[in-house]
């Protein structure tokens, strides 16, 4: 295969996934808060939609000659009114901001891209947004792969940091579970012939575009319910700001319209209404961050509400290979001779677990070590089970134990009793025991352990507090299984773990009622990723996982479910906090405007000014204005998140309920009275 000249698209530099900040986004999202006053955008919220509809009726009351309501103070209620919607639109206009500055640096890597196609009489050159899936194309180191797909012949370093922000290149190869290969990735050695596995539009590159660009995003099974709720409360207090002109009427009064309109905006949700699509963005937002694409908002919120997680136990639990814990002398060998035997028959294993040894003793023991070009290296086989080196002479060899007892030709039976018993005990323990000899004699046995990940234990605490059970989904024995699972802290485990018995597995829980999540990367995992409610697969894994999953780990971390499930529970607290908020704060504005509404007709309301606001202009001016900054002040908490803390469901509503529901009924009857004192003391009323 000869290699073809190609467009300088295709060498071009990537941006690297940009880092923005509020300096740089506040005047792009003002410029968009007014574009979006755009009915045909605005429909999307339903409940400012009705608030821009009032704000355009109150302008034109103000050209209406009203002796009840100074024009003064029509004018401000139609500015403050426009203020609300403006102030609702720039906090999804900043939410969708915080993710376009990558957009945009990812569309413009991708902009020009060629590929080098396979045809029947070789390659030829093309746009790369006219691959079409099943499509072959070679791409040359300095190259950029033109779109997802699969490694079907060559190995070559990837560097993904156009995608994941790491630059360290990753390795690809046909065959097994590191074949899938990202678009918009560069590689920097060799030569790979790629299958691509996406068309225009569907790859993980434009997921991601589409994903950070909240506008395009499809509202989620809960934000629809919300919009429904908040629909049914606008329609309702409608009826109601209606039918108070005739009751009005039937005490020979009269309500100003503008005031009317004014009861009506400020009873409604407008502080859930004007910041619902921001949170949604943001928590989309945050996934993003993670490097995490989810294919789906269900898939989010499903996170959220999960009952049961199941991970792996290599990679995930425990770190990817088994390390060295402790070395145990035989009978009549001291501390040195074993240490320096097992190091020598350790220095040329370039195995993690060969590493592990050495880097154990180096700190144990330190020796002078011969450098590796004067040893004669053994290297591991499948039929020996042994590794190890020769130096000046001697020999060095490390390896299963039956393997080893051969090797030396000493029956099983007579292996020295303390050194058996560490034996059976490493076994016992869940860890791997490994003899160790030189020139025939038995030095001694290396204990290999899976090392369960530092803080993991404290996580699957916490998890637990929130009413999460965690399942260990190991190949391992029950014995060894059981040993890391006591040591990791984990609630259950699924041990010799097969396919059929991980999709029985979610099958059993789900048929319970529970809401199971899973991680995995290879083709075996594709059954129970596809029947996990949450399924998320490693992006260095197979093609048939990224599929089957709903979510796709771009750093291809197994430990990053957990933190899916903090945003996704992050995310349905946050909505849940601000609506309870919203409501709750009705029942001050309503004890600021009816009785200043109606105070001429029935002086008996009198009694329910209970704020002693200074007029009835002023009280529904006051509580207008509260209505549009209350959304400014809440607009950071909206793009960061409530903050879900270590417990159960009960006490997670107690706390919010009395942050939120009691604090909401609290901070209008503070703020409104505060807003008047102002207004008086200005003489704006």
């Amino acid at each position: 295969m000869m290699n073809m000249p190609m467009s300088k698209a295709v060498v071009a530099k990537t941006s690297e996934p940009l880092k923005t900040s509020f300096s740089s986004l506040w005047q792009p999202a003002l410029v968009q808060a007014f574009v979006k006053l755009d009915p045909r955008q605005l429909h999307r919220a339903p409940v400012m939609l009705v608030v821009e509809l009032t704000a355009i009726l109150t302008t034109v009351l103000c050209f209406v000659p009203d002796t009840a309501v100074p024009t003064f103070v029509a004018v401000q209620i139609a500015l403050w009114l426009w203020f609300t919607v403006l102030f609702a639109n720039f906090a999804e206009a900043l939410a969708e901001g915080r993710g376009k500055a990558r957009a945009d640096s990812l569309k413009a890597g991708s902009q020009g891209l060629s590929a080098r196609r396979q045809t029947a009489n070789g390659f030829e050159v093309v746009p790369a947004t006219r691959l079409r899936k099943g499509d072959v194309v070679r791409v040359a180191a300095g190259e950029m792969i033109p779109g997802d797909g699969e490694v079907i012949e060559g190995i070559a370093a990837v560097n993904e940091a156009a995608i994941t922000g790491e630059s360290a290149p990753v390795i690809r190869e046909s065959g097994g579970d590191r074949s899938a290969v990202t678009g918009n990735t560069r590689l920097v050695s060799d030569w790979l012939l790629v299958r691509i596995t996406s068309n225009p539009g569907e790859s993980t590159l434009d997921r991601m575009i589409a994903l950070v660009e909240g506008a395009k995003r499809q509202k989620t099974p809960n934000e629809v319910a919300l919009d429904i709720l908040l629909i049914g409360l606008t329609l309702i207090f409608l009826l109601v700001v209606v039918t108070l002109q005739p009751f009005a009427h039937f005490a020979n009064g009269s309500l100003p319209l503008v005031f009317l309109v004014a009861l009506l905006v400020t009873l409604i949700p407008t502080t859930i209404g004007g910041l619902l699509s921001a949170i949604g963005i943001a928590g989309m937002d945050r996934l993003v961050r993670l490097n995490v694409i989810a294919k789906s908002g269900r898939a989010v919120e499903a996170a959220g509400d999960v009952h049961v997680l199941m991970l792996d136990k290599t990679g995930t639990i425990t770190f990817g290979n088994r390390r060295c814990a402790a070395v145990h002398a035989a009978p009549g060998v001291s501390a040195r001779e074993l240490a320096e035997g097992t190091l020598f028959a350790s220095l040329a294993d370039d195995t993690a677990e060969g590493k592990s040894i050495v880097e154990y003793l180096r700190g144990l023991h330190p020796l002078p070590e011969p450098g590796l070009e004067s040893l004669t290296a053994v290297p591991f086989s499948a039929e020996t089970r042994l590794s190890g080196v020769d130096y000046q002479g001697r020999i060095y060899r490390k390896g299963a134990v039956d393997s080893l007892l051969e090797f030396i030709g000493m029956p099983r039976s007579e292996l020295p009793a303390a050194l058996a018993r560490e034996v059976d005990k490493i076994a016992q323990s869940g860890g791997t025991p490994l003899l160790v000899c030189m020139d025939g004699k038995l030095l001694g046995v290396i204990h290999l352990k899976d090392v369960v990940k530092p803080g993991i234990r404290e996580r699957f605490a916490e998890l637990r507090k929130l009413g999460i059970r965690t399942v260990m989904v190991t190949g391992d024995n029950p014995l060894t299984a059981a040993a890391i699972a006591a040591e990791a802290g984990v609630d259950d485990v699924l041990a010799e773990a097969t396919p059929e018995k991980k999709l029985a597995r979610i099958r059993h829980e789900q048929n319970d009622g529970r809401l199971v999540a899973m991680c995995g990367d290879g083709a075996n995992d594709a059954p129970a990723l596809a029947q996990a409610d949450v399924g998320m697969a490693m992006n260095d894994g197979t093609q048939a996982a990224r599929e089957a999953a709903n979510m796709v780990d771009l750093d291809s971390d197994p430990t990053k479910l957990l933190d899916v499930v903090q945003i996704g529970k992050e995310l349905l607290v946050t909505r849940g906090a601000l609506t309870t908020f919203s409501i709750a704060n009705d029942i001050a504005k309503y004890f600021a405007i009816l009785p200043a509404l109606f105070a001429s007709i029935y002086p008996q309301l009198g009694v329910l000014n209970v704020m002693h606001l200074s007029s009835p202009q002023s009280a529904i001016v006051s509580a207008i204005v509260f209505n549009a900054l209350i959304i400014v002040v809440l607009i950071p908490l909206a793009l960061r998140g409530v903050r879900v803390q270590a417990a159960n469901a009960a006490a997670l509503l107690r706390r919010n309920l009395l942050i939120y529901g009691l604090g909401g009924i609290v901070v209008p009857f503070v703020g409104i009275k505060l807003i008047d004192m102002a207004l008086t003391a200005l003489r704006l009323v």
